[in-house]
C-alpha cells in the first residue's frame, strides 16, 4: 500500500487560481503522453506517487488521453485504486472533453450532449464520484458558446465537478464565455494554453495580461515544446527520441538549423544559472507570477524530480531577460 511522504507539501509552490478559492500547484502533471495502454503500468505509477511527494497535487487527464483514447484515465483510476486514492482530498484531478471520442454525432465537440456523457464516462474510468476541475477542451464552431456553458454550469450543480475551465480558448473566446458563466455564477476558474518560449501565443492575443486582471487563472502545456527545449536534439536525433518512437506531435522537419542555433544558445544560458535547459524553460513560464501552474509530462520519476525545482528559481535578472530575448527574436 502507497503511504505519501510526509514531507511533500515543503518545496512545492502553491498558486491561488485566478480569484478562487481554488490553490493549484506551480508545476502540475500532465498524463498527455506516456499513460496510455501501451505503456508501462509500474512506471506510471511510480511517476504519480513521485509527483504527489513532491507535493505536486494536480493531475490533468482528458477523456481521449491515451493511446487508446480512454486509456490514460483508465490506468490514473488503477493508480488511484491501489493507492493513491487514499488521497482522494488532497489531489485535485482535472479532465475535459472537446475531441474526437466515438462513433455517431454525439461524441465530439461541445454540445451538452456530449459533454455531459463524455464526463460521466470518465468518472466510470477512473472509478471517482466527481473531478475537481473540468474542461471543454475546445471551441466548437457550430455549437452556441451558450449551450456549452449552461452545460458545464449544470455539471457542477449537479455535483460532478467543482470547478470548470476552458482549453485552447483564445481571448476574445474566453471574454463571451467569461461573462456567460459570471451571468449564470458558475464557478469558471482557469483557461489551459499551449505556451513555451516558442510559442507565445497567450502574450500576442492579450490573454495573458486579460486573464491575470480578471481573476481567471492560466495552466500551461507544452512548456518544452515537446521536447525542442532541451538537450535532447543538440547532438542530432536519439533513435528513442520522441520523434522517431511516436512522432505525432514532433516532426523531423521542426529540428532546423535556425531552431538548434537557439536552443544551443538558450542552454548556455541555463548553465549560467545552474539550470538544465529544460529547468530554465519551466522557470521561464513562471516568471513574473501571472502562470497559475505549468503542467509537465514525464517517462519516468528522476524527470519529475528535477523539474519541481524550478518553483525556486524562477527569477531571472534584467540581462538574463534580455540575453533571452535577442536569441528567441
Amino acid at each position: 500500500m502507497y503511504v505519501a511522504s510526509e514531507k511533500r507539501y515543503e518545496e512545492m509552490k502553491y498558486n491561488r487560481c485566478g480569484s478562487s478559492g481554488l490553490l493549484l500547484p506551480a508545476v502540475s502533471l500532465g498524463l498527455w503522453h506516456n499513460f496510455g495502454s501501451g505503456g508501462n503500468f509500474e512506471t506510471m505509477q511510480a511517476m504519480c506517487h513521485a509527483a504527489f511527494d513532491s507535493g505536486i497535487t494536480h493531475f490533468d487527464l482528458a477523456n481521449n488521453y491515451g493511446p487508446e483514447p480512454g486509456a490514460a484515465e483508465e490506468n490514473f483510476g488503477r493508480i488511484l485504486k491501489k493507492g493513491l486514492g487514499r488521497y482522494r482530498d488532497e489531489l485535485v484531478i482535472s479532465t475535459k472533453a472537446g475531441y474526437d471520442m466515438w462513433p455517431g454525432p454525439y461524441g465530439n465537440w461541445g454540445s451538452k450532449k456530449y459533454l455531459v456523457s463524455s464526463l460521466d464516462q470518465s468518472l466510470k474510468r477512473m472509478g471517482l464520484e466527481y473531478v475537481d476541475l473540468f474542461y471543454h477542451h475546445r471551441p466548437d464552431p457550430d455549437t452556441p458558446l451558450e449551450e456549452t456553458v449552461r452545460a458545464l454550469d449544470g455539471i457542477v450543480r449537479s455535483g460532478k465537478a467543482l470547478y470548470v475551465g476552458i482549453s485552447n480558448y483564445n481571448k476574445e473566446q474566453t471574454i463571451r464565455a467569461a461573462q456567460l458563466f459570471k451571468e449564470l455564477g458558475t464557478p469558471f476558474i482557469i483557461n489551459q494554453r499551449k505556451y513555451s518560449m516558442f510559442v507565445r501565443d497567450i502574450e500576442t492575443d492579450g490573454l495573458k495580461d486579460y486573464a491575470v486582471a480578471h481573476g481567471i487563472g492560466i495552466i500551461t502545456f507544452c512548456p518544452l515544446a515537446q521536447g525542442l527545449l532541451t538537450n535532447r536534439y543538440l547532438n542530432g536525433i536519439p533513435e528513442d527520441s520522441r520523434i522517431r518512437t511516436d512522432g505525432r506531435f514532433l516532426k523531423e522537419n521542426a529540428v532546423t538549423e535556425e531552431t538548434l542555433k537557439k536552443v544551443s544558445a538558450l542552454n548556455e544560458v541555463a548553465k549560467e544559472r545552474g539550470q538544465t535547459l529544460a529547468q530554465m524553460a519551466l522557470s521561464w513560464i513562471l516568471r513574473d507570477g501571472d502562470i497559475t501552474s505549468v503542467l509537465i509530462g514525464a517517462s519516468r520519476p528522476s524527470q519529475i524530480l528535477e523539474n519541481v525545482g524550478t518553483v525556486h528559481a524562477t527569477e531571472f535578472s534584467a540581462e538574463e531577460r534580455r540575453r533571452i530575448e535577442e536569441i528567441l527574436a
